[in-house]
């Protein structure tokens, strides 16, 4: 005969909704969906004249973010958070917000503005090409 107790059915119960419970906490710092990836080649992004002088464009479906300076100099960043990966899908003006742990970028230096995230935005190249924004990563 054993010396340890049985299992009851709430202690299995409890262990296995704990279970459930670590694996969501451990999900939740890293990428929260699909095409969080760096660029890895050129990307057509749209006109030219989509991002205004003092003002940034978010393009969501490339992980990419451009702003355009009051002399018309252009700038991108890689917008996946260097935080845990997670795709920023908000632009509030030039501050970019990462949804999972809420660090914020600013889009014309890609410097942290607010933790957690410590690391800068990736740079990429961005120019035009007859009239249409082109991303690429920097060589």
């Amino acid at each position: 005969m054993s010396a340890r107790p049985a299992a009851t059915r709430r202690t299995v119960l409890r262990g296995a909704a704990l279970t459930s419970v670590a694996g969501l906490g451990l999900t939740a710092c890293g990428p929260t969906e699909k095409g969080a990836a760096p660029l890895t080649g050129p990307v057509e992004l749209g006109p030219e004249d989509e991002v205004a002088k003092g003002g940034a464009k978010l393009y969501r479906d490339h992980n990419v973010v451009v702003s355009r300076s009051g002399d018309g100099t252009l700038k991108a960043y890689n917008t996946v958070c260097t935080h845990a990966g997670c795709p920023i899908n908000k632009l509030e003006g030039t501050k970019l917000i990462c949804p999972c742990h809420g660090s914020e970028f600013d889009a014309t230096t890609g410097k942290v503005l607010r933790e957690p995230a410590v690391a800068p935005l990736k740079t990429l190249a961005v120019g035009v090409e007859n009239g249409t924004l082109v991303a690429r990563p920097q060589a």
